[in-house]
């Protein structure tokens, strides 16, 4: 394959910057397009995703629809991407055509649980104890080498707990595998740590970096439930943080913004749990407490804009609007400030419709 095509120069105002998916994490960087007075164009294998209300222009297509993707590529100035399953072909295709950011090779590796973990670890960064499974044979291998309990995940196309398994012995960690397909996994150690925190940090074309504060993130049934600024950790471990993640972003070559969990350990141990390569859901708050919120400082990367100021201007709590949850909400006769409701049908379990953040001074 031929090298992929660079971006020559920086966006001017109305050019067309080009997302593949068309969930609210599109939603928002288009909207954040419209502020910048930057056009998008949304490219989804969904025929009612939620960002095509939003944004100046839209095409319904499969990945591997080469004739549509060449007339999306032929209208973008730069094609950009709002979740990590986007096939990596998808993006290489792109990528001779017309310039790709995040770069594809970012994506080919951190849509694969066991390439992120091993790219990870080959840093020097500490992450859990990991072994890949394939077959039986090195599921039952894997466990014994690892404590119990133990995490199982497929390799790929898992999020918010989907593809996930805790399992305690060697033949659960077997009926696990099987009742996932028998697809490539890992399997990691169990961690028992304190609390979670992300780094949402953003790479410019010229390895300019910029993060924002560490949040707090808390789960339920394994779906972000809510993100807390200023998060527990001391300057010292948020410094620690972001110099992790300004590592990985480095190491990657990596252009536009990236989330990185990490876990916090007891003493205050920090290890990599998973990196986005994407806008990030804990990183909404940035809309209402910042100076620039991710989905603008994603936009100013992938266009080759010099990043914005990342400072935080207040506290935050940002709580996810999950499934039914959001039928109050749209009785209100009026918007509450930092509610953001994004336009989708069906409130199925488990579906993130929505988002509040609620801001308070600094103390």
């Amino acid at each position: 394959m031929n090298k992929p095509k660079p971006l020559s120069s920086p966006l001017k105002v109305g050019e067309t910057i080009g997302i593949l998916g068309g969930g609210q994490l599109g939603r928002m960087l288009a909207q954040a397009g419209k502020q910048l007075g930057l056009k998008t164009h949304i490219y989804s294998d969904e025929h009612d995703a939620t960002a095509f209300q939003i944004s100046d222009a839209s095409t319904y297509g499969r990945y591997d629809d080469e004739k549509a993707l060449d007339i999306f590529a032929r209208s973008c100035a730069v094609v950009t991407f709002e979740f990590e399953n986007v096939p990596n072909a998808t993006t290489e295709l792109l990528s001779q055509q017309v310039p790709v950011a995040p770069p594809p090779h970012a994506l080919e590796i951190t849509q694969d649980r066991l390439l992120e973990k091993t790219f990870v670890a080959n840093l020097g960064i500490p992450t859990a104890p990991f072994r890949e499974v394939k077959d039986d044979a090195s599921a039952r291998a894997a466990f014994r080498a690892l404590a119990a309990p133990a995490i199982l995940k497929t390799a790929r196309l898992g999020y918010d707990g989907k593809g996930q398994a805790l399992v305690r012995s060697e033949d659960e960690v077997i009926r696990a595998f099987l009742e996932f397909g028998a697809v490539p996994a890992i399997l990691e150690d169990f961690v028992d740590f304190t609390y979670e925190v992300s780094v949402i940090a953003a790479r410019g074309r010229g390895g300019t970096f910029a993060a924002f504060d560490p949040p707090k993130n808390e789960h339920e049934n394994h779906i972000l439930r809510r993100s807390t600024v200023p998060s527990p950790l001391d300057n010292d471990s948020a410094f620690e943080a972001i110099r992790i993640a300004q590592q990985i972003a480095d190491a990657l070559d990596y252009v536009g913004v990236l989330g990185v969990e990490l876990f916090v350990g007891h003493e205050g141990k920090l290890a990599v749990n998973e990196i986005a390569p994407r806008v990030h859901n804990s990183g909404h708050w940035t809309i209402e407490a910042c100076a620039t919120s991710q989905f603008e400082q994603h936009l100013r990367a992938v266009a080759g804009w010099p990043l914005g100021d990342p400072v935080r201007h207040c506290n935050a709590v940002m709580e996810n609007i999950i499934g039914a949850e959001v039928e109050p909400w749209l009785r209100m006769k009026k918007m509450t400030e930092g509610l953001h409701i994004y336009g989708k049908g069906e409130a199925r379990e488990g579906r993130k419709m929505g988002h509040i953040t609620r801001t308070a001074p600094k103390a």
